[in-house]
């Protein structure tokens, strides 16, 4: 039997897979670490923590699945998408990555717009240049930390740093580079432009392949800590939304995701590159071939549920300690007490500022509407109705460049609820369905890894040999219910933009 690894360099964990020729999931592992946040709005990790939880998982693997190391034909990696890995000249990291959702960058995203030019940026890149992009945060490094800059030889993604420590070797992949804002996305390489307005040599990137390639190979020193084959190919692999959606069969027309993980993605396959006018969804090459995808990106979605429950729900928790329920199912099974729209409160989700549709790092969250007869049940209900909301956003403007979802597919961990993914159904106003592979973007690089191996042709025939749609759900009369207090929803933040903006200054002015 033929055995695919896939490796997924998380926000919190490092995610391995092993599946059999067949798409079966023989084992998983997700050894944790954590990520650090040393002022507000900034969020930074230790790759070294990234590369011995996956060295645990890999071993883990080989001493309980019973799998031989040969038995492997391919490693497909995948990773938090945007992190700035810096590594001086004998491969040493020479900070803490600059993770996907750090917000500290809006000054330096200001300035790369300006010099290249909005429209410029937005029909080379196919997005514009936002906090969470790796490009400004090579910007922030020259200007605050010259010291660290003066020894940069090389910028690294997340997931191309694991690949590094597997072969020594450095390469990317066409969607995982999309989302530095020094990709040309319609011609699928490296922008000379954006290089030079960023001021980043060629020298310091990684090669960029399609995400099928078997770019490189595990070395002997990676062999000997990993117990991995010395030779197994590596496949380039994707960004975790692209993988996660490969994962998903999100290879066509007609089919959308919505993962429903720390961040909040909803991504549709898209054949050719057609960015949206405004920038309000990231057009990015997919992990198919010659293929595009867009994308809409909500910072905090079951990020968060989980803010609410670690913050309200001491209750639950105690009970889960004690032997009970689920803490997160406890708060869900009370918010479907609480009516639809809860009775007029409404949650703001901007809890680590917004990208889709509103790229602002000032934004924040807020419940408005609160009153005398709102408890805990619609508190929580109100924070999954806003987290939809916000999802929705991105279903209505796929909607205006005329892609028309016939099913969106969920996935993540707040897609394990019945309860969340009819509230999707409702205001998506298509059916909601699961797919039988649960394991998100590791699965993804999995199948990408089988097909740089050869188990299968293609990334459309490696979807369609093992990825089934079950659990589906279709709109209930509570849409339109929703559709009132979506209004309401959507009219908020462009009134309290602007104080949003002066709180941000005044919470600056406050730290100096």
């Amino acid at each position: 039997m033929t055995y695919l690894l896939g490796i997924d360099v998380g926000t919190s964990s490092a995610k391995t897979v092993l599946m059999d020729e067949r798409g079966r999931v023989v084992f998983t592992s997700a050894p944790a670490y954590e990520f650090r946040t040393p002022q507000p709005l900034w969020a930074e990790s230790d790759p070294a923590d990234w590369w011995q939880a996956s060295i645990a998982a890999i071993k883990e693997l080989f001493a309980k699945s019973g799998v031989k190391p040969g038995d492997i034909a391919g490693v497909g990696l995948t990773g938090q998408m945007h992190g700035l890995v810096l590594l001086g000249a004998q491969g040493d990291v020479l900070r803490p990555c600059i993770m996907w959702n750090d917000q500290r960058t809006a000054r330096q995203c200001a300035t790369l717009t300006k010099k290249v030019g909005r429209a410029r940026v937005l029909r080379l890149t196919g997005n514009p240049i936002l906090p969470g992009f790796t490009a400004p945060k090579i910007l922030w490094v020259a200007q605050n930390e010259p010291e660290i800059y003066r020894r940069v030889a090389k910028v690294l993604l997340p997931k191309d740093y694991l690949r590094y420590k597997l072969s020594g070797e450095f390469f990317t992949d066409v969607s995982d580079a999309s989302g530095m804002s020094l990709l040309d996305v319609a011609r699928r390489r490296w922008s000379d432009e954006m290089l030079r307005a960023c001021k980043v040599p060629h020298s310091w990137l990684a090669e960029v392949t399609e995400s099928p390639v078997a770019s490189t190979k595990i070395s002997a020193a990676a062999a000997k800590l990993t117990g991995l084959r010395e030779g197994t190919p590596i496949v380039a692999g994707a960004g975790d939304q692209a993988a996660g959606a490969v994962g998903c069969g999100i290879v066509k027309t007609g089919v959308i995701s919505c993962t429903l993980g720390t961040s909040g993605v909803v991504f549709a396959h898209a054949d050719k590159y057609s960015p949206e006018p405004q920038g309000r969804l990231h057009a990015f090459c997919h992990a198919v071939p010659g293929k595009w995808h867009l994308m809409g990106v909500q910072l905090s979605s079951a990020g968060s549920f989980q803010w609410f429950k670690s913050n309200f729900g001491g209750e639950e928790m105690a009970r889960e300690r004690a032997g009970g329920p689920n803490a997160y199912d406890a708060l869900t099974a009370a918010a479907a007490t609480a009516p639809a729209g809860c009775e007029g409160l409404i949650f703001l989700p901007y809890l680590m500022g917004e990208r889709t549709p509103h790229p602002d790092p000032n934004a924040r969250g807020a419940f408005i509407g609160l009153t005398l007869r709102h408890g805990k049940p619609h508190l929580a209900r109100a924070v999954l109705e806003g987290v939809t909301y916000g999802l929705r956003d991105a279903v209505e403007l796929m909607r205006g460049l005329s892609i028309t979802p016939t099913e969106v597919i969920a996935s993540g961990g707040g897609a394990r609820s019945p309860f969340w993914r009819q509230m999707l159904a409702d205001n998506f106003g298509a059916p909601i369905a699961t797919v039988s592979a649960t394991e998100g973007s590791a699965y993804g690089a999995a199948l990408l890894a089988g097909v740089g191996a050869g188990v299968w042709t293609t990334v459309e025939a490696a979807c369609a040999a093992t990825i089934k749609a079950t659990n589906r759900l279709r709109p209930s009369p509570a849409a339109a219910v929703y559709r009132n207090y979506y209004s309401h929803f959507r009219a908020l933040y462009p009134i309290l933009r602007p104080e949003f903006a002066a709180l941000a200054k005044t919470v600056a002015n406050q730290h100096g």
